[in-house]
């Protein structure tokens, strides 16, 4: 598949389409920088980073802002369209050099032990194949390379778990893009053979109502230093 460059423009249907989730995802995203405290989540997220990146599930782009100088290139994957053309003009603004490319997790358009360091930002809830895409990210990071993610997931007591479960069951994932709210991230992580680091528990929003979407974990894993299985 060809990387669609910032510079080009261009933006082309890619392998997922949810114009309608797309817009209210657009606007629901930057209220919640503002209001619920997302933004200084992105900044604890990205902080420290270098070298190359890749970030999957890119969105509309509002972490780009966020990088780091230190950070040389990222090459951030959108397959959603009307979202990768929001990420396009976010990428213009960014103080790093971003190329956005069309693409899926589970099949990323780039060369293997390629990258630094990946980030996983409220994407493994809406990717089809967790195992498959977390293969992936193993695949494309060098030896020792570094996991930043922030998702959400399963938590809360009984109640708030089997409301969770029930919502994936119907109406949830195809009024919201494919999202799921019962996965585990962390253990998804953890099977996939990454080595976890520092993670927490952050509420969204942090003060509030709590919400089947409020379970997110915020931490950091690593790429064990032998080679990816091919």
């Amino acid at each position: 598949m060809r990387l669609l460059s910032t510079r080009s423009g261009q933006v082309t249907r890619g392998p997922v389409h949810h114009p309608l989730f797309a817009r209210y995802y657009a606007r629901l995203s930057v209220g919640a920088d503002s209001r619920l405290g997302m933004a200084g989540v992105r900044e604890r997220l990205l902080a420290g980073l270098s070298g190359r990146v890749i970030e999957i599930g890119a969105g509309n782009g509002l972490n780009f802002r966020h990088y780091p100088g230190a950070v040389a290139e990222v090459v951030a994957i959108e397959p959603e369209s009307l979202l990768r053309k929001l990420a396009l003009e976010a990428a213009l603004r960014a103080r790093v050099p971003v190329d956005v490319v069309p693409g899926a997790a589970e099949a990323l358009p780039v060369k293997s032990e390629a990258f630094d360091a990946a980030v996983l930002s409220l994407v493994l809830c809406s990717v089809r194949d967790v195992a498959r895409a977390l293969g992936e990210v193993r695949r494309v990071l060098r030896p020792g390379g570094e996991v930043r993610f922030f998702e959400h997931g399963q938590g809360g007591g009984r109640v708030m778990t089997l409301t969770q479960h029930a919502l994936d069951r119907t109406l949830w994932p195809v009024l919201n893009g494919g999202c799921h709210l019962a996965r585990e991230p962390v253990a998804a992580l953890r099977e996939a053979g990454f080595r976890l680091g520092p993670h927490r528990r952050v509420l969204l929003p942090e003060r509030g109502p709590v919400l089947p979407t409020s379970y997110c974990a915020l931490g950091v894993a690593w790429r064990p230093d032998e080679p990816a299985e091919r």
